[in-house]
């Protein structure tokens, strides 16, 4: 299998970034016997945010030819897009803390995710 990184998932990272996701991170899960090789985690504030979070990553891998289909749309604590080489987990807060993804998959390689575009 050809070497992935967060790099060629960037336009995922910025779409949910842009709708303001949080605490995003790129997790590479390669030969760790997960679902997929990479994991993408991030944090909504609401069930609106979830939503948007959610589609803002579905409407990238479709602008980008990359096939995916969601699971949980209406949980309120973790929502799911696989698109195969990737999975995005979209989480609430209370969601995140319960199911501690970066906890169990603790040998990942784990990016941190910052658009450094939002410059203050």
């Amino acid at each position: 299998m050809s070497e992935v990184s967060c790099k060629d998932f960037e336009y995922i990272l910025e779409a949910l970034s842009s709708k303001g996701g949080e605490d995003i991170l790129f997790m590479e899960l390669e030969n760790l016997g997960a679902l997929s090789d990479n994991f993408i985690l991030v944090t909504g504030n609401s069930e609106v945010h979830l939503k948007t979070l959610t589609e803002a990553a579905e409407e990238a891998f479709i602008k980008h030819g990359v096939k995916c289909s969601i699971e949980g749309a209406d949980s309120s604590n973790w929502r799911l897009v696989d698109a195969g080489d990737v999975i995005v987990h979209v989480f609430s807060r209370k969601g995140r803390e319960f199911y501690r993804l970066e906890k169990l998959w603790s040998d990942a390689k784990v990016t941190e995710y910052h658009d450094e575009r939002e410059e203050f």
